[in-house]
């Protein structure tokens, strides 16, 4: 009980100096051991890489998961070393709304198809985001993570303390000049020998793990190299589920040209052999030209690729010419480029005025 007074006392000694020393420097009344130029480097530089690894960190984790609350609920998962629960995409739960609806309006019809085809492409999407978040977390989001809460707590740890050895060292000096008996200077000076050597070590410590920064450096970069690589694949697979799901619905019937085609047609015109609007497969581009007048311009918006010889391939922000002939389908046009013609879908361009 004694030794647990004494320790308290001893203690409660010690911050107190620390306080007085702390008040007079910053009044002006004591003087203040300066670190060397790079010592005060190092720490600036440790001090700017949490600034900013904590701002990267915090918007890295809006990105991946924009709902609060579930950031709140992953978190507390974590800390409870619970596994956290697998959650279902947005984009997951709307393509598994889109194909119900599609069972409910019928398959068969252009829309209960066309919901089917774009349900599924949504799928995709969403399992391609739900690998691109977790690749994201592992290679990305913990390596900040253990940063912030490994070793920049170790180095706050070590700066604090090098804080409070130099205090100590401070007021062993302003004792020493204080001091006017020999013997009270000599123990003073003892004191002061020892709060010397007791700093030094602290600094050297406190030194190595400052510049060890440096390697964090390099290690947050290679995390970076890798949350980039995740991005563009990601996003490499989201255009390609697009592209995909734009050439099957250009290949679909036009439910507005079946419309309006059902409601004109008459039994003379099937007996004397017309093509339907929409029967475009049975169009030979060989033999189809360019009208005199109605021809435009056109960009092309996305690549395509030609799904068989009677189609033109694409690139994206090349300019064609492109016309339409009786008989095709209002969702084609006919695209001419140098000697090459052939069918194009409407969707894949930007008609120019």
């Amino acid at each position: 009980m004694d030794f647990s007074v004494k320790k308290l006392a001893s203690g409660a000694g010690l911050f107190l100096t620390r306080a007085v020393q702390f008040t007079e420097e910053k009044l002006g009344q004591a003087e203040k051991t300066e670190l060397d130029a790079q010592f005060e480097n190092l720490m600036s530089r440790a001090d700017c890489t949490k600034h900013w690894t904590e701002k990267i960190y915090r918007q890295t984790e809006v990105l991946l998961q924009p709902n609060p609350s579930a950031r709140i609920e992953e978190f507390l998962f974590e800390k409870l070393d619970w596994k956290v629960p697998s959650r279902v995409t947005n984009a997951e739960l709307l393509g598994q709304y889109m194909q119900d609806a599609a069972k409910e309006f019928d398959l068969g019809t252009p829309y209960g198809n066309t919901l089917e085809k774009v349900g599924e492409c949504e799928k995709r999407l969403g399992e391609a985001e739900r690998e691109f978040l977790q690749t994201s977390a592992i290679s990305f989001l913990t390596p900040l993570r253990n940063f912030l809460e490994g070793d920049w707590r170790t180095i706050s740890k070590e700066r604090r303390l090098l804080e409070n050895l130099r205090l100590d060292l401070d007021a062993c000096k302003t004792r020493v000049k204080k001091a006017k008996v020999a013997e009270a200077k000599a123990a003073a000076e003892h004191e002061l020998r020892i709060a010397q050597t007791e700093f030094d070590r602290q600094a050297e410590v406190t030194r190595l793990l400052l510049e060890g920064i440096s390697s964090t450096h390099v290690n947050h970069l290679r995390c970076l190299h890798e949350f980039v690589e995740a991005q563009a694949a990601y996003y490499k697979q989201c255009h390609l589920h697009m592209q995909e799901l734009q050439k099957e619905l250009g290949r679909l019937p036009n439910a507005f040209a079946l419309n309006s085609t059902n409601a004109i047609a008459t039994p003379s015109m099937v007996t004397e052999g017309s093509s339907s609007p929409v029967e475009t497969d049975t169009l030979k581009i060989e033999e189809v030209q360019a009208p005199a007048t109605g021809t435009r311009k056109a960009r092309v918006l996305y690549d395509y690729d030609a799904a068989d010889s009677s189609e033109l391939s694409l690139l994206a922000d090349e300019l064609i010419t492109v016309y339409t002939v009786p008989g095709m389908d209002s969702d084609w046009l006919i695209g001419e480029k140098g000697n090459h013609k052939g069918k194009v879908p409407v969707t894949y361009l930007e008609l120019l005025s």
